[in-house]
């Protein structure tokens, strides 16, 4: 499936969760759960060492891991890790029956993105998008979810 279509795919599904999202606003792990946020776009955040995270003053509680998902076949997944947590990841998120994943900038490497690309329907991640660093839901997200109409 070529990469821009991937991205429509993975904006139909009807829930969102981000691995790695974060309260700190100068990581990548905030940045995407915030726009998903602002996007109106159902998101549910993912870190293990966190009972919640705040954007704009409101917390929202996350999730340990993809297991606690209520509904991970119906959920597509944006990845905000580095490579060997994003392995794992992706082996649970497999498991699961999750059928999208967004590789984020960063996340992985040439191995990871052919497993994540041959392991699920859909598949985002490495060179292309419209910013310099690959394929990036706060650069590419947008135009992807409109094709999807969610926006």
């Amino acid at each position: 499936m070529a990469t821009e279509a991937a991205a429509r795919a993975f904006f139909s599904a009807s829930h969102f969760a981000v691995v790695g999202a974060s309260s700190d606003p100068s990581k990548f792990g905030h940045k995407i759960f915030a726009w998903y946020i602002a996007h109106s776009l159902p998101a549910i955040p993912i870190n293990p060492s966190a009972p919640s995270i705040t954007f704009s003053g409101k917390g929202y509680a996350t999730l340990k891991d993809l297991s606690a998902l209520p509904s991970p076949r119906t959920t597509s997944i944006s990845i905000i890790t580095p490579p060997k947590v994003t392995k794992l990841v992706l082996a649970e998120a497999k498991k699961l029956g999750v059928k999208s994943v967004w590789l984020q900038p960063g996340t992985f490497d040439d191995e990871i993105l052919e497993g994540a690309l041959r392991d699920f329907e859909a598949a985002v991640g490495g060179d292309g998008g419209r910013g310099g660093e690959g394929w990036c839901v706060l650069v590419d997200g947008e135009k992807a979810a409109r094709g999807a109409g969610k926006l």
